[in-house]
């Protein structure tokens, strides 16, 4: 029937079994989301990824540091990485977050934000709840401080670091955060892109853990005194932690159940297996002739973090994957002149573990 044919009430008729029909092919089209709406399913896997992102702090991080460290100085090192885990909380939601995301700035994100204020039940920030997405970038602010720990182990006092943590955590990292991911900061601005962390997490710990070994300055006892691994199991089941929370920290920086999350899943799982852990352990066994428990767990872990990449090579106390740490130290001769002094010293440094000569731990 033409159009100028039809009387009004038709043309209403017409215009919404039209509106209804595109209604329902939109609501039954597969992988179509409104924006401000919740989704079940990113909500339930931001949930998952939030825990998987703690669970490399405590207790991966922390187990993970704690084998490379010497006997006495285990309970300190994972006593560090508890103690930041609760500081860092606290903080987060006092100031924190309104910072680094409570709003449009340049430089941050202001106080609108603080004591969590407006972040309640029904908030949303995308597809999740805000109070979800405010636990993500907690436990990213978490994780940044502990990766620093690394950087002074054995050899800062308990209460100056929590003190540096604090300082950090509010003058550098909240910033920074917002300048990167916050609505208006000036990095984003400039197109700086930045999916799971390479610039707000490792680029920014690497900066302050280099800088912190340098002010504090040399190891006393170092090289003179043996300072070999703990307990290298440790390390071991540290990594294997933050291998299997690294799924949560790079495919949960999607923030949704989607194909994008997938591949980082997959890409994580691939860089790890080949190009970190096995590329560490065949360039150990080529250039030193076996290769080391300690080296392929290095490897994994710090493919993605280089600001704490150790060198690797054997020794008496990392001899190959199944070999075990002697039950005692050897013990130095007493040097009788400086020629012997440096002769020992040379022969010392030529065994001693690499991790305690990294950077990290030396």
């Amino acid at each position: 029937m033409p159009f100028e044919e039809l009387g009004g009430s038709e043309i209403m008729k017409r215009v919404n079994a039209s509106r209804v029909f595109t209604a329902l092919s939109l609501l039954l089209m597969p992988g179509v989301s409104f924006a401000n709406e919740l989704s079940a399913g990113d909500t339930a896997w931001m949930l998952t990824a939030t825990a998987l992102v703690l669970f490399m702090t405590i207790p991966g991080l922390s187990l993970f540091y704690a084998g490379m460290v010497r006997a006495k100085n285990v309970l300190s090192v994972m006593m560090q990485c508890f103690a930041i885990t609760s500081l860092v909380t606290i903080l987060w939601v006092l100031y924190g977050y309104s910072i680094a995301f409570g709003g449009e700035g340049a430089y941050w994100g202001g106080l609108s934000k603080v004591f969590l204020r407006g972040v309640g039940v029904d908030t949303l920030s995308g597809t999740i709840p805000e109070s979800v997405f405010m636990t993500f970038q907690m436990t990213f602010a978490i994780i940044t401080p502990a990766l620093i720990v690394g950087a002074f182990a054995e050899r800062m006092k308990f209460s100056a670091m929590l003190w540096f943590m604090a300082i950090w955590l509010t003058i550098v990292y909240a910033p920074i955060a917002h300048w990167v991911w916050g609505d208006g900061g000036w990095l984003g601005n400039k197109g700086i892109l930045d999916f799971a962390g390479g610039t707000v997490v490792h680029i920014n710990a690497g900066i302050a853990g280099l800088v912190a070994a340098l002010v504090l300055g040399k190891r006393k006892g170092y090289p003179r005194t043996a300072m070999p691994p703990h307990n290298l199991a440790l390390t071991v089941v540290g990594a294997s932690m933050l291998w299997v929370g690294w799924f949560g920290f790079n495919a949960g920086s999607e923030l949704a159940a989607d194909g994008t999350a997938g591949m980082a899943m997959a890409v994580t799982q691939i860089a790890t297996a080949a190009a970190a852990a096995l590329t560490w352990m065949f360039a150990e066994w080529i250039g030193h002739g076996k290769p080391s428990v300690l080296g392929i767990a290095s490897g994994a872990v710090l493919d993605s973090w280089p600001s704490r990449r150790p060198r690797v090579r054997s020794g008496p106390w990392v001899r190959s994957p199944s070999a075990s740490r002697p039950a005692s130290v050897p013990s130095l001769p007493r040097p009788r002149s400086n020629v012997h002094s440096a002769m020992t010293i040379r022969s010392m440094c030529s065994v001693c573990t690499p991790s305690v000569a990294s950077s990290a731990l030396c």
